[in-house]
């Protein structure tokens, strides 16, 4: 990552009475996502296209 600073943020849906969140932060080449309640464990670290085909399938999916 080359000591930048990832700026997190969750989705305007999410708010703040603790339920299950995803922050994500995004740099040119990479989309970070974590847990939002364990924010100091690792993250996973994913490219631009694969977060594209992710909220595509999301989406598109009958919840």
């Amino acid at each position: 990552m080359s000591g930048t600073a990832l700026e997190w943020f969750k989705s305007s849906y999410s708010s703040d009475e603790g339920g299950a969140c995803i922050e994500v932060a995004v740099l040119p080449a990479t989309i970070h996502i974590r847990d939002s309640k364990t924010p100091a464990t690792p993250h996973l670290t994913v490219t631009p296209a694969a977060w594209t085909a992710f909220l595509e399938l999301a989406n598109n999916r009958a919840w």
